[in-house]
């Protein structure tokens, strides 16, 4: 069996980091992307949305003599979509994916997330897909109905379920702002001061190295776990308290008032933050009054991969990326600095 792996999606989040690890762990990888650049040594452009990606035949006979793993990790991840764009990636691109792995005599690493599990709360487990959950949007929607090709597809697979995809876990820093870190910023810049939440409300948050560390090890050993699933996350959920009181620890930051979701109306906002609203915030609303843990049994026991600890030190390391980068602004200055600057002007004085 060749050490040769296929990577979809290889300029997203996931893919490049996965891409990144397999090849520093001795696996040839070959890149798909559409239209980004990718570091990798080989690389072909190509379009899940067409039947073999849109690969030439002379290519997919060659890769039938390499490719023993399939990553499928490219979809669309973004809110508020029409439900078509959704369906044309996130579905039939994976249907693609599974009839091209098929072609190619390969295993399938499918990359979905782990709010297949809908509107539910509680603990979600690795095994669990249809628990007969309502959906808060069309992505959450089509990435379970992808599950459902995958798992009735009959081909070796594998699927990685990661969390809300966030910043390296030492530094925090992050190159897509995406999701929590849209919702972060109208938040944080007064736009959106009053919203539905439960502050016992919790979000998944996963750190984007540990994301591709699982899918590596998901890849490694993916003989061993044909048929199973892994959650990517953290090892605990962030509560939605602990992101209040975060917040509230900088002083540039506005800091939002959650309110219960059944006393909540839109109509007490006024007509500039009922437009942020109707715009962001509503994408997001269902976040906020989730109480949701995901197990992770799977993942510690058979890949080997430990879930980082999720805490304020964590959620404190992603706002202060994000103010380095000026994506939320700039601090303001600590006591010591201002001290420093009043004492730098005496000295000239």
């Amino acid at each position: 069996m060749s050490a040769t792996v296929l990577v979809t999606g290889a300029a997203g989040h996931v893919g490049a980091g996965v891409i990144a690890r397999l090849s520093r762990r001795g696996r040839t990888v070959v890149a798909l992307t559409h239209d980004r650049p990718v570091a990798a040594a080989r690389v072909l452009t190509g379009d899940v949305r067409s039947e073999d990606f849109g690969l030439d035949e002379q290519t997919v006979s060659e890769l039938a003599n390499e490719v023993d793993v399939v990553v499928h990790s490219a979809a669309v991840t973004d809110f508020g979509l029409p439900e078509q764009r959704y369906t044309e990636i996130n579905v039939d691109g994976t249907a693609n994916a599974v009839a091209l792995a098929r072609r190619l005599d390969a295993g399938l690493v499918y990359v979905s997330t782990t709010y297949v599990c809908g509107e539910t709360e509680g603990v979600f487990y690795e095994d669990q897909l249809d628990i007969g959950q309502r959906f808060s949007n069309a992505y959450e929607h089509s990435k379970y109905r992808a599950e459902q090709l995958v798992a009735e597809a009959g081909l070796p697979s594998v699927i990685v379920r990661p969390g809300i995809v966030t910043g390296e876990y030492r530094t925090g820093n992050t190159g897509v702002y995406k999701h929590i870190y849209q919702l972060l910023k109208v938040i944080v810049e007064g736009r959106l001061r009053t919203l539905p939440g439960n502050y016992s409300a919790t979000l998944g948050l996963v750190p984007i190295g540990h994301v591709a560390d699982v899918v590596a090890a998901a890849v490694e050993k993916f003989d061993d776990n044909i048929g199973r699933t892994f959650h990517a996350v953290g090892a605990n959920a962030l509560s939605l308290r602990t992101v209040s009181d975060v917040l509230a620890e900088y002083p540039s930051f506005c800091i939002p008032d959650f309110v219960p979701p059944s006393t909540f109306s839109e109509s007490d906002l006024d007509d500039i933050e009922r437009r942020y609203f109707d715009k962001v915030g509503i994408l997001y609303t269902s976040y906020l009054r989730r109480r949701l843990e995901f197990d992770s049994t799977n993942t510690r026991e058979r890949l080997g991969v430990t879930p980082p600890a999720i805490g304020p030190g964590y959620f404190r390391r992603l706002l202060d990326s994000c103010l380095r980068t000026g994506y939320l602004g700039r601090p303001e200055p600590s006591v010591a600095e201002v001290l420093a600057r009043l004492q730098a002007t005496r000295s000239f004085a």
